[in-house]
């Protein structure tokens, strides 16, 4: 019996492949975005352990369960606390580094560069940068600059430069004390562990002492130690693990380099998990529109084939081999097209990494899930949908097989149906609505990783049930629609009425193909909706974290080098203007904390720099514009009565206080130096109220712009300032780009699923329109016998799959918004204010080439309608 199915399926494949295609691409769609998410954790995890270098575990504090006492001592511990020496010599242990760092100017020639000092390693394997040229510091005095930093500076490996301390100069404003060191070594940072500082300074241990005013390296304070531990395999030697672990001061604890990329991974909120379970979702509906059309075709199979089963039985063959000999066809078409499918998803995704289009260094990752999932669902759906063929197969006698059989079903959905559809469309609806409401009451789902989880499995399980209960009843709603429209499109003529009349002769038919189109549209609809709202959403998340571009601190820095500043291609905008360190007041709630005041001639000179929305803003001699939180404690600013009191210092003594009313926006990452920068009007600082002690220069950048890069942009930004000895240059645009390249990476991804969902949406319509023209074979030839012309059959069948098109697609489109909608507050509130856009755009093409492809559909089908002679179509029938 399984060689006879394997020969009816070669000569049946022609019908075969369009439901092998769509199988084909729902397991694609699966795999890749198995594989997406595996490329984006590695991504992220590698990211995130930049700073391991080449090391393989690191020494961390464990500050889980201590109190404050607790703390202060745990942050008082130095680097002769972790026994360096002993950790050194200890069986297993093959390398071990320090890690401290500490901001710094460098200078040579009478140009001044910031950036940041970090230890060195015995091994610069386990450095966080990569030494490309020379050698890593090991003598005292010894520094390795980063690239861009050497070609401002002009400095070669084997010449000396100055290196002061940035902290001890901004702490007393008396310029700190240079230390002449030799360069050894040139460093790139290809992790991105220092963008924000373009880099960074690798320095001897005797420099990192000097530079943080200790007399010894083991007096400089220490958090985080990096080892790099001998591994049998995979594992590290039990007895290894003790000796370190005895060596460890109080509270400190060791972790291995992939558990500290799943910390890390886990506190930026799982992104990797949600994306993968946000597209998830849309697999499985693309293995439901396969089904629809997987099961269109085996009805039809079955029916034509009624002959040969009866034939069949005639020989002998029993029900249940008729009944195994489908479900085994079933089987093989789906284990076949869903392999197809894995090897094409590993094939795109192969290809998105190695073009590097995504920005991430993303690599292939392979998973068992990329390979079973898939595979196993595409067969189980594909059996599962022709279930109700293969017990119709089991129906099938000699003498109903010699007579002509009636394919339309004119059907109706019963009460059960109607009764379930509703519930699962009721059910769906209130845990949509409970999963807003939980989101609501828990601040964007932050507070409670373990909530927010169950939240986002309620809204999946509401917007699935409501889509299953909109799918259960179309049956019902789909032919309303369907003739309520074909009523005014039977105005247009004969063969629209005709058009009408089929539609209304058998709705099952009519809803069965509708629904194929119907949930490929709304796949579609709710891709592009979720994307373009999470690109919005997140642009403005990213934009309010990392709110300019690049900043600049120093007492020295003049209204010239500014100007050459904004003549830099590349810098859209810049805000030079005075500023000073004063002490914010605190509150029961939030304790004070330094605060730099920058005096501005009004909010639209702020507006123009930053990227946060600051539209309600504004700046009179009576107001302070202040962030909504702390850059230090990451706390919310709380204002008794509104207003700000700072006490502002003059020669090292508390002169006055100065109390403003709190203009609160969220705007961050201007400075982490401070609890937070403020922006007042500049007549503070003319009057004699504040006294300017240093000026800020702040620069918003045109990264879009052709020819122009981040790097470029940071690296004239660092010469224009190379005259001020103490200019302090940090670049948030770095981290901004990350993200955002980060956040395209993952549109990209779903505008090639939105081109998959469309095609699986035209493979179903073309098949599913294609087959039921097929059974109505004896009707296009009784229509002709009557006098219907060819141009008026074709006409007839083009307008049918045009009303289906447009109806299943415009309900696609409406509910493809909702879930769309509904999708992207439960999985970004927690970001940040959520956009709700309807994409015109995207929905417009959806729908015009779901109208094109349906009526493409039509053309051979009623090409072989219209040609058949009437009296050959009937004797076929």
């Amino acid at each position: 019996m399984w060689s006879i199915t394997l020969k009816l399926m070669r000569k049946t494949k022609r019908m075969l492949i369009p439901a092998g295609i769509a199988i084909m691409i729902g397991a694609a769609f699966i795999a890749s975005t198995f594989l997406f998410g595996n490329a984006m954790k590695d991504s992220l995890i590698r990211q995130t352990t930049a700073m391991f270098g080449d090391s393989n575990y690191s020494i961390t504090l464990d500050s889980s369960a201590l109190n404050d006492k607790e703390l202060n001592a745990a942050y008082a511990t130095t680097v002769g606390d972790f026994h360096i020496d002993q950790l050194r010599g200890t069986e297993g242990v093959d390398g071990v580094r320090v890690s401290t760092e500490t901001g710094v100017n460098v200078s040579k020639d009478g140009k001044h560069v910031s950036g940041e000092l970090i230890s060195t390693a015995k091994d610069k394997a386990m450095l966080p940068v990569t030494i490309t040229q020379g050698d890593q510091p090991k003598d005292s005095n010894e520094v390795a600059l980063p690239k861009s930093l050497a070609a401002q500076l002009d400095a070669h490996i084997g010449d000396t430069v100055d290196i002061a301390s940035r902290t001890a100069a901004s702490g007393d404003g008396a310029k700190a004390k240079a230390e002449q060191v030799r360069v050894v070594g040139i460093a790139t940072d290809p992790n991105g562990a220092y963008s924000y500082y373009g880099g960074a300074i690798v320095g001897s241990d005797n420099l990192l002492a000097l530079m943080q005013g200790a007399d010894d390296f083991n007096t400089v304070n220490a958090m985080t130690v990096y080892l790099d531990l001998s591994e049998n395999g995979n594992e590290v030697a039990a007895k290894t693990l003790d000796a370190v672990n005895r060596l460890l001061p109080k509270h400190f604890t060791l972790m291995a380099k992939q558990q500290a990329g799943e910390q890390n991974l886990k506190s930026l909120g799982n992104g990797a998990d949600v994306v993968t379970q946000f597209l998830m979702c849309f697999g499985v509906l693309a293995m439901l529109v396969a089904a629809l059309v997987i099961a269109n075709t085996f009805q039809v199979l079955v029916a034509q084939r009624r002959r040969t089963l009866a034939l069949l039985r005639t020989v002998g063959a029993t029900k249940n081999q008729l009944h195994g000999s489908v479900l085994f066809e079933a089987a093989v078409l789906g284990l076949i097209a869903s392999t197809f499918g894995v090897g094409l998803g590993v094939l795109l995704m192969w290809a998105l990494c190695a073009s590097g289009v995504t920005g991430q260094n993303m690599r292939l990752v392979i998973s068992w899930q990329v390979f079973a999932v898939p595979i196993a669902f595409g067969a189980i759906m594909t059996i599962l949908a022709s279930l109700g063929s293969a017990r119709s197969a089991t129906s099938v006698t000699p003498l109903e097989a010699l007579r002509p059989i009636e394919t339309v079903d004119r059907r109706r959905g019963g009460i059960a149906r109607a009764s379930i559809g509703v519930l699962l469309i009721v059910a769906g609806i209130a845990l949509a609505a409970v999963s807003i409401w939980r989101i609501q009451s828990a601040d964007g789902g932050a507070a409670d990783e373990a909530q927010y989880s169950v939240t986002l499995m309620m809204a999946i399980a509401g917007a699935a049930s409501t889509f299953l209960g909109m799918v259960v009843t179309a049956v019902f709603w789909l032919p309303v629609l369907m003739k309520g429209v074909g009523v005014l499109a039977a105005l247009a003529g004969p063969s629209a009425k005709v058009a009408n009349a089929n539609i209304r002769k058998n709705p099952r038919r009519i809803a069965s193909t509708g629904t194929a189109l119907l949930i490929g549209v709304t796949l579609v609809s709710t891709i592009a909706t979720g994307a373009a709202s999470s690109k919005q959403t997140m642009n403005d998340a990213i934009a309010t974290r990392y709110s300019v571009d690049i900043v600049a601190v120093g007492d020295d820095i003049s209204r010239s080098m500014a100007d050459d500043v904004t003549g830099i291609d590349g810098v859209d905008a810049a805000l030079y203007a005075p500023a000073t360190v004063v002490t914010l007041d605190g509150t029961d709630d939030e304790p004070g904390g330094q605060v730099l005041l920058v005096g501005v001639r009004n909010a639209d000179q702020v507006r123009h720099v930053m990227r946060a929305r600051l539209d309600d803003a504004n700046i009179t001699p009576n107001d302070v514009l202040m962030p909504r939180y702390n850059a230090l404690t990451g706390k919310r600013f709380a204002f008794a009565g509104g207003n700000a009191e700072f006490k502002a210092m003059h020669d090292g003594k508390a002169e006055h206080t100065l109390t403003l009313h709190a203009e609160q926006n969220d705007y961050r990452r201007v400075s982490g130096d401070y609890a937070a920068v403020g922006f007042v009007d500049e007549r503070h600082f003319s009057d004699g109220g504040l006294d300017a002690t240093t000026h800020m220069l702040l620069v918003k950048t045109d990264t879009d712009k052709p020819g122009v890069s981040v790097d470029n942009v940071y690296t004239q930004v660092q010469e224009a300032l190379a005259d001020s000895t103490n200019a302090t240059v940090s670049g948030p645009v770095a981290e901004r780009l990350q993200w955002a390249q980060m956040v395209d990476s993952m549109m990209m991804l779903m505008v090639g699923l939105i081109a998959v969902a469309v095609l699986i949406a035209l493979v179903g319509v073309a098949n599913t329109l294609s087959l039921s023209v097929i059974e109505r074979t004896r009707e296009s030839a009784t229509l002709r016998a009557i006098g219907m012309t060819r141009g008026q059959l074709r006409a007839s069948l083009a307008v049918e799959a045009l009303l289906i098109a447009l109806v299943s697609g415009v309900s696609g489109i409406l509910l493809g918004t909702l879930f769309g909608w509904l999708g992207a507050y439960v999985v970004l509130e927690q970001f940040g204010t959520v956009v709700f856009p309807f994409e015109w755009g995207a929905n417009g093409i959806v729908l015009m080439v779901s109208v094109v492809a349906a009526l493409l559909a039509s053309v051979l089908p009623a090409h072989r309608a219209a040609n058949t002679p009437p009296v050959e179509a009937l004797s076929e029938a």
